[in-house]
């Protein structure tokens, strides 16, 4: 099974700290991820590239990293980046309105159209009943 991650800001300040380097590819923020194997691809959405832009331009203080930033971390990482598509669009109208978080529910809506596991130390995406995987131990 292939895993979609999210990214809070604090991956993204942990990767500014340097501490994520592309040999880590276990670790995500500092946090070692059960289960991932050399053959699991890893994916960071698109999703959660445009939260990062958004935040980044609004230049709140808990999105130190840019867009470009953090596209240049994924593929240094080895990650595959997962583009927003019209089945995720079309899953979207089935999710749930558990919050309102936008990006979220975007995330939720790839992870069941692509059958992929959620990665997120977010306990919101737990109402969803996605396949979800606690990034946060």
């Amino acid at each position: 099974m292939g895993w979609c991650c999210s990214l809070p800001a604090g991956w993204c300040e942990a990767w500014l700290a340097g501490r994520q380097r592309s040999k880590d590819r276990d670790r995500i923020g500092g946090r070692r991820v059960v289960g991932v194997e050399e053959e699991d691809g890893i994916l960071i959405s698109h999703v959660s590239i445009w939260e990062i832009a958004s935040k980044h331009a609004l230049a709140r203080s808990d999105m130190p990293l840019s867009a470009a930033q953090a596209s240049q971390w994924a593929q240094e990482c080895g990650f595959e980046l997962l583009p927003l598509d019209l089945p995720h669009l079309l899953t979207l109208e089935q999710v749930p309105l558990h919050h309102r978080d936008p990006f979220d529910r975007l995330l939720v809506a790839q992870s069941i159209s692509e059958s992929l596991l959620l990665l997120s130390a977010d306990s919101a995406f737990r109402a969803y009943g996605c396949p979800l995987q606690d990034a946060g131990r």
